[in-house]
């Protein structure tokens, strides 16, 4: 049994770790302020797939991970996973980007606490934002390599401020294992989704638009619409960190990613068509679509004994259902 963290763990992909480190009999103290508009759950409101407090091995801090890092010093945690984080959907990225930058705060206390405590292993999230947008652009994008960030040299214009927040957290880690030996991992997801996803994300909100205007002549989504993302299934994310994890102690970062590019189009279509109904997809050019193309390459992931299970049609289906029967 180990001794685990999960700062920001009553998030999305939060909630996902809790239920799987639970689950294998691991000992897990989740913290949480519960932001609004971060998709962040109360335990006692109920998360969406399962109750946490049938659990005996969790335990839940209703608090700031910053004020949880001046208060506990615990020097026997093996595993921190350091989700927490100012994040919402594409209007927080680009019409609030100061309170994501508050990450740089959260992130600079995460490693000092660590320092001082020296978790064994810190598991640490950061984006796919981080890449450089040069190589996102409509007339020239490609699958995003792990080694295009190289930290000695050009590193590129990250998105937005989330982008320079997230590379900055991998740079002090890397820092924090070449001056004190802290062992840590890098996660860059691309975009992961889930059922139980907040609706401020693109992927629950598509779905019960196309379970809402089904019959519908026409669908409107964001931006053109010819926009292009890499989706990856929560539980593949999961999958990927847990098999991976141990393989890398330096800093290094690891993609979750397909290495697939969907348009929000195709995604519209699929999602119609699964639900019996074949519309006109139509974008709408006054609400941000972010990057043209965004999807990160899978060598390493495949290198280090990880390639995602879940396709994105299945995916999908799986969201209808839930959303249907919750209807």
């Amino acid at each position: 049994m180990n001794k685990i963290l999960i700062t920001g763990g009553a998030g999305f992909v939060g909630r996902h770790f809790c239920r799987r480190l639970l689950d294998a009999g691991d000992e897990v103290h989740c913290v949480d302020k519960v932001v609004e508009h971060t998709g962040g759950i109360h335990p006692d409101n109920g998360w969406p797939l399962f109750n946490p407090t049938d659990y005996l091995n969790f335990h839940f801090y209703h608090q700031d991970c910053r004020a949880f890092f001046k208060k506990r010093k615990d020097t026997d945690f093996d595993y921190v996973f350091h989700l927490a984080a100012m994040v919402g959907g594409r209007l927080m990225i680009e019409n609030n980007p100061l309170a994501v930058a508050d990450d740089l705060s959260i992130d600079s206390e995460y490693w000092q606490w660590a320092v001082e405590t020296k978790p064994r292993k810190s598991v640490c999230f950061s984006s796919s934002a981080a890449y450089p947008i040069k190589l996102q652009r409509k007339d020239a994008y490609q699958l995003l390599k792990e080694d295009v960030i190289y930290f000695d040299d050009d590193i590129g214009m990250p998105d937005m401020s989330y982008g320079w927040a997230k590379l900055t957290m991998e740079y002090i880690g890397r820092m924090a294992y070449q001056k004190h030996s802290l062992k840590s991992v890098v996660y860059r997801p691309f975009s992961g989704y889930g059922e139980d996803q907040d609706d401020t994300y693109p992927f629950p909100s598509i779905c019960q638009r196309v379970l809402h205007q089904k019959g519908a002549d026409k669908i409107i989504v964001w931006g053109s619409g010819n926009q292009m993302r890499d989706f990856i299934h929560i539980d593949d994310c999961v999958d990927g960190v847990l098999l991976t994890m141990d393989q890398i102690d330096n800093g290094e970062a690891i993609n979750l990613s397909t290495g697939i590019f969907t348009s929000f189009k195709q995604f519209v279509k699929t999602a119609a068509n699964l639900a019996g109904y074949d519309p006109d997809v139509v974008g709408m050019s006054d609400k941000p679509e972010g990057v043209f193309a965004r999807a990160g390459d899978t060598a390493k992931q495949r290198q280090l004994g990880f390639q995602f299970k879940t396709s994105f049609e299945r995916g999908i289906r799986r969201a209808l259902d839930y959303f249907s029967t919750a209807d």
